[in-house]
């Protein structure tokens, strides 16, 4: 494994049609170095990208006459995702009811909410769990399940958005521009080779973000049973430290996304890759807002 869930070699395998190397073929490192090399830049121990691919089956550019993957294509890909999901947000916004609660320690006037339809969110959660599978599963179907997954996510978004908007008030405005902040320093760090995806930096990034998916469902086995989890709810210094260390985890999935976008177009991967690739990169990012919003709530309090 060398990319986060969603963005995964396999997806590279699965553009190339399920091609598997010979048992005489390079290692999968040296078809990884060989594949960064650009033609015409190839030398006689390192031969060029297509070749190496063209020997190996793995990794495959598109035939020829195929549209490929392209940087415009990816980023085009991505922005009208979320167009979508900007769109189902602002209906999920519209299910959480604000009401008047008083006056806080500070003067300030407080405020309650509550999810007129928890039903439906909890329904768009299954929905886009099951197009998410779907997707990495299938990067084929990126273009139609990616959009779904927007939508559902979007709705989810919006309501949770709703919800802490209402108990603090310009959370979500800090939490929409702490995370873009975010995506163009990791952005600039990755175009300035400052952090490079390298197999150890890819092992470690993969390894903690596995290791947070363990803790969420532990959390959520707790809950399960009443077990209060007070780190986790409250406004502690160490529910403090693990907030900052999950944020510090989703933003270095960004650099494995933009790893996994640059070698697919360098790769020249058939063009519905560029749907894939905004998918995962749309994943990252909503994981990074909510958990930004966590944060920022944890601060507050």
């Amino acid at each position: 494994m060398s990319r986060n869930p969603i963005l995964t070699d396999k997806a590279f395998e699965e553009a190339a049609g399920g091609g598997v190397a010979s048992a005489g073929g390079p290692s999968p490192a040296q078809e990884w170095q060989n594949a960064r090399n650009m033609p015409g830049q190839a030398t006689a121990a390192a031969p060029s990208a297509d070749a190496a691919l063209s020997r190996s089956g793995r990794f495959a550019p598109a035939e020829a006459g195929m549209h490929r993957m392209t940087m415009g294509g990816v980023a085009a890909a991505t922005f009208i995702m979320f167009a979508v999901l900007l769109a189902a947000a602002f209906g999920g916004w519209q299910t959480v009811t604000v009401t008047p609660a008083g006056f806080d320690e500070a003067g300030q006037q407080a405020f309650t909410a509550t999810f007129d339809a928890p039903f439906l969110m909890f329904g768009a959660v299954i929905v886009a769990l099951v197009l998410a599978f779907v997707t990495a599963f299938k990067p084929q179907l990126a273009r139609f399940t990616s959009l779904g997954y927007a939508a559902c996510q979007g709705f989810v978004l919006g309501a949770i958005s709703a919800y802490y908007g209402a108990l603090w008030q310009g959370i979500v405005a800090q939490a929409v521009l702490a995370t873009f902040g975010v995506f163009l320093v990791m952005l600039v760090l990755y175009g300035l080779r400052i952090l490079r995806a390298t197999p150890r930096f890819v092992k470690g990034v993969i390894a903690a973000t596995f290791g947070i998916m363990f803790m969420y469902l532990g959390i959520f086995v707790l809950n399960l049973f009443g077990v209060a989890e007070g780190f986790w709810t409250s406004g502690s210094p160490l529910g403090i430290i693990v907030s900052l260390v999950v944020v510090c985890v989703a933003a270095l999935n960004l650099i494995l996304d933009f790893d996994f976008i640059e070698r697919g177009t360098e790769m020249g991967l058939p063009r519905y890759m560029d749907w894939y690739a905004g998918f995962g990169l749309m994943v990252t990012l909503i994981w990074l807002y909510l958990e930004m919003l966590r944060l920022l709530a944890r601060l507050r309090q």
